[in-house]
């Protein structure tokens, strides 16, 4: 009994020794500098001359020396062998006293060989229970620090979209102050191939009325067949006004040579061509002095691309029936909702809405568009993706603008729904017994303050039966010829009357009693809805 309780005293006294050696190891900058300091750490627990580590990254790899380890290391790597959990064993041998297996989180392995105390003693049960406690120390450390590089890479990645993104909006502003072709050929690839880093890239302009062709390379000097013969290519064209343009991009250079362009490499790179497109059609609207036309086109072109990120149908979610509307006020709206997809299985549900209405309105909207399917591609979590996403509209819009926000993410297997109301209307939910609740918002609007103010997460459960409904404010405070809102209580009896209706046709029946209250009076805000049924 009195040996246990000097055992105890001794871990109890070396528990803060530990704490610090957590703290060492996972402030390291890399692996060999995390195996380096376990071999300080090892040898300063138990006054071993001899330590040897090893790191193996799979079972199929080869055992390999991370750090200061000597040659003479490798006759010993038959103490070692893999298991799949933690493996200590003890030797009678006159080099090795004990061999230890450490699987890692990430898949690999650390092997360690310890020679013999300076001391000659054996491993007695406090050394033993010691050993124990250092390996699960590292463990965590080597968690910490993947975790850490994991950050950093995510980091790096949302850094380097965004700087995309960025340089995609000033290449657009800038290709259309150019009204000389040469010009505005030679911007378009230098741009994009900084956006993908390429190597080289050209335009083909083939004018099939005149038979000709003509190249403009970038850099200067690379011809034609050197570029379509790299097997790293990727190109796009357009045809405007008799003329075929053909983009061709070639070589993408890594820092371990060229490789194949990605996804996002190819989005950027085809959205440079539209963009000289629309710089070509731009000039020759303007030489036709069609200044009414220039304004319609612009407009045009922001309803489209609003068009393009409010999905006209819905994806189809297994034991779950969806509708949504959106109807303008004017040509663009700056209402917003959506219905994405995640690569887990799981299912977003966004909607939100610009104050004010118009062009500014939607491009704020697009926005926050490109900016939720970047985050969301991160799976990060609901809260801290709308801290962010706040953080970038308050740098994105003017003081008067913000956006009222709100997101879900449904499990469909088992009805789960976290949520984060951001200044957005009640949320209501309409349980199976008729009974109705409410989704209040938990935080400020979008782009509204910049305070670093925390937003808290929501959760409930969706039954058989059970309907989410979202709308924005153009429902409740829609208005008739004599200034009386449609008003709240009004659409909450609505979506209780209406209760036996299927998604399609309860949005129908809502937007012809919305219509119907308003009359002969014109449409004051845009008006949105979306509805989801557990079946």
């Amino acid at each position: 009994m009195t040996e246990q309780n000097n055992l105890v005293e001794k871990l109890s006294l070396q528990a803060e020794s530990f704490q610090e050696a957590f703290e060492t190891l996972s402030k390291a900058a890399n692996f060999n500098e995390l195996s380096n300091n376990f071999y300080h750490l090892l040898r300063g627990n138990f006054l071993i001359k001899d330590i040897y580590i090893f790191h193996r990254t799979d079972q199929k790899s080869e055992w390999e020396n991370p750090g200061r380890i000597s040659e003479q290391a490798n006759k010993y790597l038959s103490f070692l062998s893999i298991h799949s959990t933690t493996k200590i064993n003890y030797h009678e041998d006159d080099k090795i006293s004990t061999s230890v297996i450490l699987p890692l989180s990430d898949s690999s392995f650390l092997g360690i060989l310890l020679g013999h105390k300076l001391d000659g003693s054996i491993f007695n049960d406090f050394d033993k229970i010691t050993l124990l406690i250092l390996l699960q120390v590292f463990n965590s450390a080597h968690k910490a620090y993947l975790n850490r590089l994991n950050e950093k890479k995510l980091i790096f990645d949302l850094n380097e979209k965004i700087f995309q993104l960025n340089h995609l909006i000033d290449t657009g502003i800038e290709l259309s102050r150019f009204e000389k072709r040469s010009i505005l050929y030679e911007l378009a690839l230098e741009r994009v191939s900084s956006l993908t880093n390429s190597a080289s890239a050209i335009i083909k302009i083939e004018d099939k009325e005149n038979n000709s062709e003509n190249y403009f390379p970038f850099p200067y000097g690379v011809s034609f067949d050197e570029i379509v013969k790299n097997k790293f290519k990727t190109q796009t064209s357009f045809e405007l006004f008799g003329k075929t343009y053909t983009f061709i991009l070639s070589g993408k250079e890594t820092r371990t040579g060229c490789t194949n362009f990605s996804e996002l490499d190819i989005l950027l790179f085809e959205a440079v061509s539209r963009q000289v497109s629309a710089a070509i059609e731009n000039e020759f609207l303007h030489q036709e002095a069609i200044d009414k036309k220039l304004i319609e086109q612009e407009i045009n072109v922001a309803a489209s691309i609003q068009h393009r990120i409010i999905p006209e149908k819905l994806a189809a979610i297994k034991g779950y029936e969806i509708a949504g509307i959106n109807i303008p006020s004017k040509e663009v709206s700056g209402d917003y909702y959506d219905l994405i997809e995640l690569i887990n299985g799981k299912f977003a549900f966004i909607i939100a809405d610009v104050t004010g209405k118009g062009i500014s309105a939607s491009l704020l909207v697009n926005t926050l568009n490109a900016s939720l399917y970047a985050y969301l591609e991160f799976n990060l979590p609901l809260t801290e993706m709308a801290e962010r996403l706040n953080k970038l509209i308050f740098r994105s819009s003017p003081a008067d603008k913000f956006i009222t926000f709100f997101i879900a993410v449904l499990d469909p297997d088992s009805g789960e729904l976290d949520m984060v109301n951001a200044g957005h209307n009640p949320i209501l939910v309409l349980r199976n017994n008729n009974k109705m609740e409410k989704i209040d918002a938990d935080g400020i609007s979008l782009g509204m303050l910049d305070l670093g103010l925390p937003y808290t997460g929501q959760s409930l459960k969706l039954e058989k039966g059970d309907r989410l409904f979202l709308y924005t404010d153009g429902i409740p405070e829609a208005m008739n010829e004599i200034e009386e809102e449609y008003s709240d209580d009004k659409m909450i009896n609505f979506l209780k009357n209406n209760s036996e209706k299927n998604a399609n046709d309860f949005i129908s029946a809502l937007v012809n009693d919305v219509k119907l209250h308003v009359g002969g009076a014109n449409q004051s805000d845009d008006i949105t809805a979306l509805i989801l049924i557990k079946s």
